[in-house]
C-alpha cells in the first residue's frame, strides 16, 4: 500500500496529484523526442493515472501499458482511462519491479517517472534487469538526481533528508550509480534534460539499437 496518499481524492477511486499535472507537459515534451515512433510502452509505477492518459493521448501511434504494484493506484489509473476513453491505454497491470519474470512478455521502451528515490537501491537494479528481459530498447528516467557527489539544489538535499527520515532505504540517487547500473545491464546514458523544480530527464538506450525517431 502507499506509504503516503498520493494525490488527492475525486471519487470513485480517481486521484489527483498537482505534481503530476505540473509536470506532464515538460516530460511530454521530452517523450516525443526519445520514445519510438510505435510499439509498446511500458510504465513503471504509474501512480494517479493522468501521465498515463496525458502521454498516450498525445502519441496516439503508441499502446501504452500503465503498471503499479499498488492496488489504490491501479483503481485510480483505471478510473482515468475509463473518463478519458483512449483506445491505446491498456488496463493497469499489477507489477512490482522485484516481480521475476515481470508479468508482461515484451516492450518497446519503459517509462518510470518519480520511482528509484522512493524505493530502495535494489529496485533501480531491478528495474533495469526488468527493461533488459523484456527487450526494451530505451529508458525513460525522470526525478530529482545528485550529479558529480552533490546534491543540485538546498531543495534535493531537504528532499532527501526527507526521504530518509521516513525510510533510510530510499533516498535521491546519484545519476552517476544509475548509469552504471544501466550499463551493467547493457543500457548506455544517452541523454540528461534539465527540468523544472531541479528535476531531470534520463534517457538510455540498449546498446547496439538504433536511435528513435521521434513524435
Amino acid at each position: 500500500m502507499m506509504p503516503w496518499p498520493i494525490g488527492e481524492e475525486r471519487g470513485g477511486g480517481k486521484r489527483f496529484a498537482q505534481s503530476a499535472e505540473r509536470n506532464k507537459g515538460p516530460i511530454l515534451e521530452v517523450l516525443r523526442r526519445v520514445l519510438p515512433a510505435s510499439g509498446l510502452v511500458l510504465e513503471i509505477a504509474s501512480g494517479t493515472g493522468q501521465h498515463a492518459v496525458h502521454f498516450a493521448r498525445a502519441l496516439p501511434s503508441l499502446q501504452w501499458q500503465p503498471s503499479d504494484a499498488d492496488p489504490e493506484l491501479r483503481r485510480s489509473v483505471e478510473a482515468w482511462i475509463r473518463d478519458e476513453g483512449l483506445a491505446n491505454v491498456r488496463a493497469p497491470i499489477a507489477l512490482d519491479v522485484h516481480d521475476e519474470p515481470w508479468p508482461i512478455d515484451r516492450a518497446d521502451a519503459i517509462v518510470c517517472i518519480n520511482m528509484i528515490h522512493v524505493a530502495p537501491w535494489e529496485s533501480t537494479l531491478a528495474l533495469f534487469q526488468g527493461a533488459s528481459a523484456v527487450g526494451a530498447t530505451t529508458v525513460f528516467l525522470y526525478g530529482p538526481y545528485r550529479r558529480f557527489g552533490a546534491h543540485t539544489a538546498p531543495s534535493n538535499e531537504q528532499f532527501d533528508a526527507s526521504l530518509k527520515a521516513n525510510d533510510p532505504t530510499w533516498g535521491v540517487r546519484d545519476l552517476e550509480a544509475v548509469e552504471k547500473v544501466a550499463m551493467e545491464r547493457g543500457f548506455a546514458l544517452a541523454e540528461v534534460v534539465p527540468m523544472p523544480a531541479n528535476n531531470f530527464s534520463a534517457v538510455f538506450r540498449k546498446m547496439g539499437s538504433p536511435p528513435a525517431r521521434g513524435h
